[in-house]
């Protein structure tokens, strides 16, 4: 029996239920179940962290983790989501959140460390650890943080006693005075749910009798349900391998993982070692007196310092992974990792989609490829569903995406600033080509017309994809011409899933497109490009659609269009990805807000620049293109030509022919025209 979460009147209560930790709820706010059931394509997606270790530990494979502390503003934890998908990419096991009282740890404010962990674990993919102390805290405050973690999608807690606020602790009536403690709750309230990690002191904690009475502790927590230890920051690698060994003479026999403190500045490793109550050993102090004003030197001995006794830890046999302090800085623990031969950015994924670590999302392989460069947000609106799309997309008549009206939920925000933005998007806009120049730079890589370098667009917050460069040529050929694309991938018919640009998936198997466009055009363009795709029917299908809902389409109006699949062994086939009429609608209110949110918002009232965002908005449309026949080279670029070539021709054969406005409004559909 564990603790199942419910929220009443703002607060997260616990009841026991069946330690399945499946949801009987239907509702309307789920996909509906009847999905085809296949295994997951990355069963390690499904381990425990527990498990993943022992993995690791039985192949030999020696990882690393990164423990961050939460930001103190908005702009702060804008800044560290993006360090965590930067960080990320070089394969760390988990991350650790840190819990600091004084900065309302539990609660829902952006720079909390429960919303932290949180955003690490939902939108960013990564396994995680909450820190959770009992520093003034009631045995019912400490299961309410614990239920909440549960309900958010957290399986992992590092266990602590934590500092105390003043000189001395200070017992709280209710609560606990040690983390042994705090580890029987963890296991009493909540079974076996969470991984539970308890922090180990290699030199013995500063407040125990002994370094033997110390030990008998760590023992304690350890039987009393904890699943690893981190250990405190140490400056020799004989001082951790003694305390290993030490653990183990006792029957400690969990993993056991090194914290490890690159120094990275002289005032940091002072303020470090006096939280730690540590000493740094006299040969360290004497290489960094004399530079200790000298920050890019203080630097590159810590990084030198730290390879050094990292290879000792790693040789010795005793030590499966490496845990690093990183201060919620990057340079210094990623040029050890890159030294040490840790850091390995592979470029396979497990699905073409950034994947999140929530549990009950832990079987979900298909998504609209509407959302590819907006991952977190399709996250976001999806969080609320019970079951996930696992084999198919299935029947589309109700996905029920949540609403999304706050588009400054700081880990959905442009990681540039409103200043950066400007520059690259440009300060004052006097046309509607001026718009068309910034997409085009964003394509090409070249320099916008002030010498900036356009990095994202609205719609993407990341420099191209490797995938995308495969179509740079033909996409900006078009963008000049005023089709703004926001979305696309090349057809592939049966690379290798190990292909550095289009592969995902296990080794072994085949991955397959269609060739997709997606992009934002005027409505001359589009009934130009109604008349032409005319003669491209059935092999491409299309969906145009504009701010108000006004919408064509030759596809049916409740069957999904797989554009990606895999062929793997063992396995049935895998399509991650599709093209799904009525998800689209929601994506197109999503796509169009961007302009007026992100864009538009950035200029004064009633500016010039402004109106001409806001003129698009209103009037430009929403197109999506899909060429079935992925064996033969698209026909889509084709299709733009031919567009293009009509709209070069004469008025009068633009015009010859061209019925009425052709939309219905109710999602109906024929061959008709968007009039202006």
């Amino acid at each position: 029996m564990v603790n199942q979460v419910q929220r009443v009147d703002g607060s997260w209560l616990s009841c026991k239920s069946d330690s399945s930790g499946t949801s009987n709820s239907g509702g309307e706010s789920s996909k509906e179940s009847s999905r085809c059931s296949t295994p997951v394509l990355d069963a390690v997606r499904s381990d425990r962290l527990r498990d993943k270790m022992r993995r690791r530990m039985e192949s030999g494979d020696q990882w690393f983790s990164l423990e961050f502390f939460p930001p103190r503003t908005a702009s702060g934890a804008v800044n560290l989501i993006s360090r965590f998908d930067r960080m990320g990419s070089g394969g760390p096991l988990f991350i650790d959140i840190t819990w600091h009282p004084a900065g309302d740890p539990g609660s829902d404010k952006e720079t909390s460390s429960m919303m932290i962990a949180s955003t690490a674990v939902n939108y960013c993919g990564l396994e995680s650890v909450l820190h959770l102390t009992c520093c003034n805290q009631t045995k019912e405050k400490i299961t309410g943080h614990l239920a909440k973690a549960k309900h958010l999608g957290l399986k992992n807690i590092m266990a602590l006693r934590g500092d105390p606020v003043g000189s001395d602790w200070e017992e709280e009536e209710g609560g606990f005075n040690y983390a042994v403690d705090l580890v029987k709750h963890i296991r009493s309230e909540f079974d076996d749910y969470f991984d539970v990690c308890v922090a180990g002191y290699p030199t013995g904690h500063p407040e125990a009798e002994s370094y033997e009475d110390d030990l008998r502790h760590l023992k304690e927590k350890v039987d009393a349900g904890a699943d690893f230890i981190i250990t405190q920051l140490f400056f020799r690698a004989d001082t951790f391998l003694t305390f290993v060994d030490d653990c183990r003479a006792i029957g400690v026999t969990c993993p056991i993982l090194p914290g490890i403190f690159p120094i990275q500045g002289y005032q940091s490793l002072r303020q470090l070692v006096k939280l730690s109550k540590l000493e740094v050993p006299e040969e360290i102090t004497r290489v960094i007196e004399p530079i200790k004003d000298n920050d890019a030197a203080i630097r590159n001995y810590g990084i030198h310092q730290a390879v050094e006794m990292c290879r000792v830890l790693l040789d010795s046999g005793k030590v499966p992974g490496l845990h690093f302090y990183t201060l919620n800085r990057e340079v210094a623990p990623t040029e050890v990792l890159r030294q040490l031969g840790l850091w390995i950015e592979d470029p396979r994924r497990p699905l073409p989609w950034a994947v999140s670590a929530h549990p009950k999302r832990r079987v979900e392989d298909v998504r609209p490829i509407f959302w590819a460069s907006r991952p977190k947000s399709y996250i976001y609106r999806t969080q609320d569903w019970d079951d996930f799309p696992n084999g198919r997309w299935g029947n589309s008549s109700s996905p029920a995406f949540g609403e999304l009206n706050d588009y400054y939920l700081f880990y959905l925000k442009s990681k540039s600033s409103k200043e950066a933005l400007l520059q690259m998007w440009g300060e004052e806009l006097k046309r509607e080509e001026s718009v068309f120049e910034v997409f085009t730079c964003y394509i090409t890589g070249q320099l916008n017309r002030n010498g900036h370098k356009v990095m994202c667009l609205p719609w993407n917050d990341e420099p191209l994809a490797p995938e995308t460069n495969l179509l740079k040529d033909e996409l900006e050929k078009v963008n000049r011409r005023g089709v703004l694309t926001i979305n696309s991938q090349p057809n592939i018919n049966g690379k290798p899933s190990t292909d550095a640009v289009v592969g995902w998936g296990p080794a072994g198997g085949y991955v397959f497109q269609k060739a997709y466009l997606e992009f934002f055009t005027s409505s001359e363009n589009v009934n130009a490009l109604l008349k032409v795709l005319k003669k491209y029917e059935p092999r491409v299908n299309y969906h145009i659609v504009n701010v108000h809902g006004r919408n064509l389409t030759n596809a049916h109006e409740m069957q999904p269009n797989a554009v990606t699949w895999g062929i793997f062994p063992g396995r049935e086939i895998v399509q991650p990805t599709v093209v799904d009429p009525v998800s689209f609608m929601y994506w197109k209110d999503e796509a169009f807000a961007l302009w007026i949110e992100q864009w538009a918002k950035l200029y004064e009232d009633e500016s010039p620049s402004r109106m001409i965002i806001k003129y698009i908005h209103d009037n430009y449309f929403l197109v999506n293109l899909v060429d079935n026949d992925f064996p033969l080279k698209s026909c889509l670029w084709q299709v733009l030509d031919d567009m293009f070539e009509l709209l070069d021709a004469p008025l009068e054969t633009l015009a010859d022919g061209m019925p009425g406005d052709g939309s219905h409004g109710d999602g109906s559909h024929d061959n008709g025209t968007l009039a202006e």
